[in-house]
């Protein structure tokens, strides 16, 4: 990705989740990480195919062990939290029992991948985001 790449991301993803402390940090590559002050939230990758450039956002996140632990309430605040946006939402998605769905308001976000592994549980967020979106 090239600075201005770079920018475009940060500019959108600051527009979108109203968050002024989301930065855009280019790890080499095709590569960036998404952080909020301080703190690495996610990564960033590009990809282009027939000549249309995109960006997936992809977000791990770790909920514990806890089998009472309700997942669309705790991703919930797990996203309002680290995105510093109450407007974010996790739902469940019709016909679908390996995901759920994030949306600010009312506008889609991405879905979230249930990914089980031998004891553990976590959720992955992916957040398409094509070249269309940055160009406002």
């Amino acid at each position: 990705m090239d600075v201005k790449e770079i920018r475009e991301l940060d500019t959108y993803l600051k527009k979108l989740f109203g968050n002024p402390k989301i930065r855009v940090v280019p790890r080499g590559g095709e590569v960036a990480s998404l952080l909020v002050g301080e703190d690495e939230l996610g990564e960033l990758t590009a990809d282009e195919d027939e000549g249309e450039r995109s960006y997936n956002l992809r977000v791990v996140i770790q909920l514990g062990s806890d089998p009472s632990i309700q997942p669309i309430p705790a991703l919930s605040a797990y996203l309002r939290r680290r995105f510093d946006n109450d407007k974010i939402r996790v739902v469940s998605r019709p016909k679908k029992t390996d995901s759920f769905e994030a949306y600010l308001g009312d506008e889609f976000l991405g879905v979230l991948f249930i990914e089980e592994a031998k004891k553990s549980r976590s959720y992955i967020l992916e957040l398409p985001i094509l070249d269309v979106d940055l160009a406002g």
